[in-house]
């Protein structure tokens, strides 16, 4: 029976590639069409853009149907030298494609700012990225880059997040931005994660160069609400080895409590958070009030 039940995953998985598009990119999955592939080897392969040259971000393994979206594509080839002159080829067209339409784009007087060109591979078609406040009618720019450039126009209007993903730069820490240098996909990020890592809610200080809340509030959120998990708040009620008090200060990263003590509340002390232990605030009530609880049921009764 094991036998058979291997022999049906098996015919459930498939063999795929992931190739990416660019350096810091999502990853698309490609069938191998059974060729070998290594990391960071070239491949053509057919998108809905239409022909790309992607670099292979991970090799053939096998996966279960439910993670595939289908249709799965064929790589038409492991890219040749000839391939990688015409890519080369493309960055040196786009370079002037960015000239030439950031001109246009000043005598149409459109307000928009143009980020990035791209060719695909094939040279069907030319994209342009810009961002812009608001809606632009870019109608009579796109009529005149088709009569300079001969082929297919697409303007995409982008995000600022995407913008600095795209140009990259330098962020506040002093460190690459994280989008351009290791996070594939954008994820949301809210104002909430700032507060439950203890963060200055200064816009200048949680904000990153693009104007948005940072993306590594983002990362590293799992890991504080995890500590959040196992550390008693601010104003919670602990038993320490001291005796009872009161939680003042709590540092998540350090696992610090400053704990204000009920018999010496003047000198607050620090402890661990493995030295306190949370309690309830009915364990608190002194036992002779319970008992003269009872005595008061007892005659009324």
């Amino acid at each position: 029976m094991s036998n058979i039940e291997n022999q049906q995953n098996q015919e459930n998985l498939a063999e795929v590639i992931g190739v990416r598009f660019k350096e810091v990119g999502k990853i698309y999955y490609f069938d191998p069409d059974q060729i070998p592939f290594t990391l960071g080897q070239k491949v053509i392969v057919e998108t809905v853009r239409g022909v790309e040259c992607g670099e292979v971000a991970m090799a053939n393994r096998r996966i279960t149907d439910s993670e595939l979206v289908k249709p799965l594509k064929k790589v038409m080839r492991p890219a040749t030298e000839e391939d990688l002159k015409q890519v080369e080829q493309n960055h040196q067209k786009e370079k002037h494609a960015f000239t030439v339409c950031a001109k246009k784009i000043e005598e149409h007087k459109l307000d928009m700012k143009l980020v990035d060109v791209e060719y695909t591979f094939d040279n069907n078609k030319i994209l342009f990225y810009f961002t812009a406040d608001g809606r632009v009618d870019f109608r009579e720019l796109v009529k005149d880059l088709a009569s300079v450039f001969r082929t297919r126009i697409e303007l995409r209007q982008i995000g600022v997040r995407d913008e600095a993903k795209m140009l990259g730069g330098i962020g506040i820490c002093g460190r690459p931005f994280c989008c351009s240098s290791f996070l594939g996909e954008f994820q949301p990020v809210s104002i909430k994660m700032a507060k439950e890592q203890n963060l200055s809610l200064n816009p200048t200080k949680i904000s990153g160069i693009c104007g948005r809340l940072m993306c590594c509030l983002k990362y590293e959120q799992d890991a504080y609400e995890s500590l959040l998990r196992m550390t008693p708040k601010v104003g919670a009620l602990v038993s320490t080895p001291e005796g009872r008090g009161t939680v003042q200060e709590s540092n998540l990263l350090t696992g610090v409590l400053k704990v204000v003590l009920d018999k010496n509340p003047d000198v607050p002390k620090n402890f661990t958070r493995d030295q306190v232990r949370a309690v309830r605030e009915h364990q608190n009530r002194p036992a002779n009030h319970a008992s003269g609880a009872a005595a008061n049921s007892d005659k009324e009764s």
